[in-house]
């Protein structure tokens, strides 16, 4: 199933301090599938009776799966369809294990009016805790004329 996009909201309907956020409960599916997307099978990720004998003491989500999120809401939702990435940092804080719920959060905290770019603080949460904190810069389109 597709998700629907947010309506395009462009450069000049954008404002420092806007944000976008939404939650998600990691699954064991959500790990299965994107280790099969990216080829990643870390046994951290994967194999219970490896991941004991980790700090984690249990299997993890891939620290890129969450970045995802982000990513999801900077193309659904705040700018929405047609943004584009420039760059992005991550500082990944700590794990997330299945079931956990995910909070991602993205404020403008800057606009590039020259360049029609926006630059954007980003977090994803756990029970309260940063679990990964960033910064990430995007294109965004300008009204049409």
């Amino acid at each position: 199933m597709l998700a629907t996009a947010g309506r395009t909201k462009y450069f000049e309907d954008l404002e420092v301090g806007q944000e976008a956020s939404m939650s998600r409960i990691v699954s064991e599916a959500d790990i299965v599938a994107y280790a099969a997307l990216s080829g990643d099978y870390n046994p951290v990720h994967l194999d219970a009776e490896y991941a004991a004998k980790t700090i984690f003491k249990e299997r993890i989500a891939h620290g890129i799966l969450s970045a995802g999120y982000i990513s999801a809401l900077f193309g659904m939702k705040l700018p929405g369809p047609g943004a584009i990435y420039v760059s992005q940092s991550l500082f990944f804080k700590g794990p997330v294990k299945i079931d956990d719920r995910v909070e991602s959060l993205v404020r403008i905290v800057e606009l590039i009016p020259d360049k029609k770019r926006a630059r954007f603080d980003c977090v994803c949460t756990v029970a309260g805790k940063p679990v990964l904190t960033g910064e990430a810069v995007l294109m965004v389109p300008s009204r049409p004329k």
